[in-house]
């Protein structure tokens, strides 16, 4: 980096300085190397354990750096480019570390977790999802044997006595949500032998961005006493039938839906109701049943298989295993869709993926794309970023955008390049952005008599198969977002290379440019031959977030092919709206949800006093007086102490239940508070604080009410006999964001006027 980026302090201008020094130390790496490699294998592993005990920082990262080399090029055939050592110094200096598709990150990341566990740290790799975090852990097991580390992996199917054991490793390999789970499962134990996370010390986070950014607002769901979201089938129906324009409007950005004038005089006329006056259940039910119709689309948004909704990632288009949108939304979905409800609960706990890696002493991790958005990882969680040049050229060309005047003709021009390429045995990976449009795509190129191997949400299950085939000759291979696919796809042979290698073909930007990177970045790995090229239409969602570029559609030519310089622009514009609102949205949800995390933080230090600590047993007897004496007197005072902290445990653990529950129906509806001029976040933290400031005093109080009543035997208390029953069983789910508050400040907005 420049003079002038470290001037302005852009993302990346601090990489010279972390990890600059490492390419003047050739000659102390190489000596080192040469000492290594005279070790037998038990040699090296004792080395391994004694080689962060002494010398400098610079010294003992270039000591390690020499000895992780020679013992991947050992056991994995595979030798450590000078570019992956100098990631591997960044990983191990706290920062995120930007590797391109293909130039080795799963090594990377597993010699700086061996090097951390080799200081004494506990480490965790998190990925995107279960099968990345085995397979990852298993191919480099060798490497972490051979370093004398010990390394484990997690997954959905092990049972809880297994994940114990497994957290206990030095080094875990896990989903993101898999940890984040088992967070929140964590949070009703009671004994110490119970607890299946035992710290978040380091985390190394695979796939930086799309954890730390595009999943970083979703919220991990614990609940439990199962019930049924009612839904209400009339207003369903009635919305339904409403007009687009007439009836109500959706923003540019399409994130946001309300009714007009008209809109609202048609339901509160066929409902009989005051939608603004006494009705405002009505209301939050017009707005779901409205979000659902207009907003939220099938094979865009979710699937419907075997009678269930199914929610597609948007950041990796695959079916988002185990998530579903807010009750009240969920439900809303299921009634446009004529399905039965689904099991809703009531949230015991709930905690936002950015919550849970705030909650590790270190963070660092890698990506092909994090300079993106590097001023949001800087802000967000204070990391810097350090950009690795790739270990030889990138030679991919990659092409202007081809704009159309609509999708048809988008279409069909990408099926023409398609077949042109498809007929000089040149593979082909095609990227959309919809389930919708992969099989449109698919559909019309096996028209043309093209095979075609399509990847998307309703069929991962051949995924790695079907990317391993990918650059064979005259391939052709449909997929739906291919950030967070965890593999990269190689070239078969020379005539492929011959043949230009890989062209990816992008079918429409998408709402983030390091969404298309990423995909840019499948073609030209490791000095590979590739070109990339989007093809985008006026029709594109993203495209249309800019009303004034549809004037351009009168300078189609007799394809579609519009070639303005200022058209292209504009598309260029519209992508950089969307990412600037989805930093806005991010920053949004986290102001909301800062003070939920602080609150969350303050009750499980009270909960770990209250399990281990004299002060709150003392203040709960003081309460109670005679009776604690009672107790006491008739049984024990290790009897007293058990009955208390078990007592004051559960009302803890109820009250803040019922205080998240509070909180989000409060968010829910805190918008509203725009028609008394109040500001929502300013309203929201004031209600909140207000409601907490009296947490501790209800538990104490609640807790002394039922044992002043509570029968105390020898065996202590049954609290179920006492109407205080836990859940009889839990379960756990990702939800989405709060979706609602542009929908009715919108709204609110509107009745003003």
């Amino acid at each position: 980096m420049g003079f002038f980026s470290r001037l302005l302090n852009r993302p990346g201008s601090h990489a010279e300085k972390t990890t600059g020094w490492f390419e003047r130390a050739v000659d102390d790496l190489d000596a080192a190397g040469r000492e290594f490699s005279e070790l037998s294998d038990a040699e090296l592993t004792e080395a391994a354990g004694e080689v962060f005990a002494s010398g400098t920082q610079q010294q003992t990262l270039i000591r390690y750096c020499a000895l992780a080399r020679e013992a991947g090029e050992r056991v994995l055939d595979e030798r450590a480019y000078d570019t992956q050592l100098r990631g591997l110094v960044g990983l191990l200096q706290g920062s995120i570390v930007q590797m391109a598709t293909g130039e080795g990150k799963t090594l990377v990341g597993a010699l700086a977790a061996a090097g951390y566990a080799l200081q004494g740290r506990r480490v965790h790799v998190v990925s995107v999802n279960d099968y990345l975090a085995v397979r990852d852990r298993n191919w480099m097991k060798p490497l972490f044997d051979l370093l004398g580390v010990k390394s484990t992996a997690i997954s959905g199917a092990q049972a809880d006595d297994e994940r114990r054991e497994a957290y206990r490793a030095e080094v875990v390999y896990a989903s993101v949500t898999e940890v984040g789970f088992d967070v929140l499962r964590d949070r009703f134990l009671t004994e110490d032998a119970d607890q299946r996370v035992p710290e978040r010390d380091v985390v190394i986070v695979d796939e930086a961005d799309s954890v730390l950014i595009d999943e970083a607002r979703v919220p991990l769901v614990l609940a439990g006493s199962s019930s049924v979201q009612d839904t209400d089938a009339a207003i369903a129906a009635l919305v339904s039938k409403l007009s687009p324009d007439t009836d109500y409007e959706v923003s540019a950005d399409r994130h946001a839906v309300s009714l007009t004038d008209a809109g609202v005089d048609r339901v509160e006329e066929e409902l009989d109701v005051e939608l603004f006056g006494e009705d405002s259940e009505t209301l939050a039910a017009v707005n779901l049943a409205l979000h659902a119709r207009a907003l939220v689309k099938r094979d865009v948004d979710y699937l419907v298989v075997d009678g269930r909704i199914k929610l597609i990632s948007s950041s990796r288009g695959r079916v988002a295993e185990l998530q579903r949108w807010p009750d009240g939304l969920q439900a809303a979905v299921e009634a446009k869709e004529s399905l039965d409800a689904t099991d809703s609960g009531e949230i015991l706990d709930q905690m936002t993926v950015e919550e849970l890696i705030h909650g590790y002493e270190t963070v660092c991790g890698m990506t092909g794309t994090a300079l993106a958005v590097g001023d949001d990882l800087r802000e967000f969680y204070g990391l810097e970023i350090v950009p690795i040049d790739t270990h030889l050229p990138v030679i991919r060309i990659d092409e202007p955008d081809r704009l159309f005047t609509y999708q048809e003709s988008k279409e069909r021009a990408i099926v023409e390049e398609v077949a042109d390429n498809h007929a000089r045995n040149r593979p082909v990976l095609i990227g959309t952005s919809s389930v919708a449009e992969s099989e449109s795509l698919a559909e019309r190129l096996t028209e043309r008599g093209i095979d075609v191997a399509v990847l998307n949400a309703k069929d991962d299950s051949h995924e790695a198969e079907i990317i391993a085939k990918a650059g064979a000759p005259g391939a052709v291979t449909v997929s739906t977002q291919m950030a967070g696919r965890g593999t990269d796809i190689r070239l078969a042979d020379d005539d492929v290379a011959d043949a230009g290698g890989l062209l990816v073909i992008g079918a429409g930007r998408y709402p983030s440019s390091r969404l298309d990177d990423q995909l840019r970045g499948r073609a030209g790995r490791q000095g590979d031959p590739g070109t990339s090229v989007f093809f985008t239409s006026l029709e594109d969602e993203l495209v249309t977030r800019v009303p004034e570029i549809q004037r351009f559609v009168s300078e189609g030519d007799e394809t579609g092919l519009i070639e303005s310089k200022r058209a292209l622009g504009l598309v260029e514009h519209a992508q950089r709206i969307a990412e600037g609102q989805n930093t806005a949205l991010h920053r949004d949800t986290w102001r909301f949800n800062e003070l939920m995390a602080k609150q969350r933080e303050l009750v499980l230090e009270r909960r770990a006093e209250i399990r281990k600590d004299a002060e709150p047993v003392e203040q709960l007897r003081k309460e109670l007086g005679d009776r604690a004496d009672e107790i006491a007197e008739e049984h024990s005072e290790e009897l007293l102490d058990s009955v208390l902290r078990e007592v004051m445990l559960f009302h803890l653990d109820a009250r803040w239940v019922d205080h998240l529950a509070f909180l989000n129906d409060l968010r829910e509806g805190i918008h509203l508070r725009t028609f008394a001029r109040e500001k929502p976040h300013e309203a929201f933290n004031t209600e909140s604080i207000r409601v907490f400031s009296s947490f501790w005093s209800d538990v104490i109080d609640d807790s002394k009410a039922t044992i002043e009543d509570a029968t105390i035997t020898d065996e202590g208390i049954d609290l179920e006999s006492h109407g205080l029953k836990r859940p009889s069983s839990t379960w756990t789910y990702l939800t989405t964001e709060n979706a609602f508050g542009s929908d009715i400040e919108n709204i609110v907005k509107k009745v003003r006027r």
